[in-house]
């Protein structure tokens, strides 16, 4: 009986105190101030992210690096998308103007695209007057830690400890060369623009994609 009155005294105090905004715990602290402190929180950590981001796309590019590695996005059944042809296109120019400079084409095919993210690079590079004998493909991952994984085993021996830069787009160039350091690769990077129609999606999948990272990163997954 006693058990019966104590779980009927709590329940109305429960309600009670919901009722007036707040918890059982937290009577004198309202839900609103909570929801306000986490969207503080949550606005301090975006801002830090957009820091890294904007502070990770200012590196200084090397001149004749050893290779370039060009991480792969979405192809399209016409060729590649806006933001993978901005990649490409960056890439293009310097390896250009670095005659000796190899490239690494990087990205599987996903089960919407009608080649793989390599092959497509690696055309688009021809098209704009690339060799061929310069480039690698690496036509297996579907993520950016095994872009860089796997890309590194099919690179010479003798260049494996030369100098590389990463390209991309500059929203995904942080997480990417803070993965690369986390494998043991300290890379230069190149930033393609993206698209204006596409920065707000893109950028809002790469904060969640970095918290991800840091999860990961804490867990010794890679």
């Amino acid at each position: 009986m006693r058990i019966l009155i104590f779980f009927s005294k709590l329940r109305e105090t429960t309600r009670y105190n919901l009722q007036r905004g707040g918890f059982i715990l937290f009577k004198n602290f309202p839900i609103r101030k909570i929801v306000a402190g986490l969207f503080v929180l949550c606005l301090i950590y975006f801002i830090f992210l957009q820091g890294m981001i904007v502070h990770s796309s200012q590196s200084k590019i090397p001149k004749d690096a050893d290779y370039l590695l060009i991480l792969g996005t979405l192809v399209e059944d016409t060729g590649p998308s806006p933001s993978l042809q901005n990649r490409i296109n960056v890439a293009a120019a310097y390896l250009k103007e670095n005659k000796e400079t190899i490239a690494i084409a990087s990205g599987g095919k996903g089960s919407n695209e009608p080649i793989s993210e390599a092959e497509a690079i690696a055309q688009s590079l021809e098209k704009q007057g690339i060799s061929k004998d310069r480039i690698i493909l690496e036509d297996q991952s579907a993520r950016t830690v095994e872009n860089i994984k796997y890309s590194m085993t099919l690179l010479p021996e003798q260049l494996k400890e030369g100098s590389g830069i990463i390209v991309s787009n500059t929203f995904h160039l942080y997480r990417a060369k803070l993965i690369a350091k986390n494998l043991g690769y300290s890379l230069s990077s190149i930033g393609a623009p993206t698209p204006k129609e596409d920065l707000l999606s893109w950028y809002f999948r790469e904060y969640l994609a970095i918290t991800k990272c840091y999860v990961e990163l804490l867990f010794n997954k890679y």
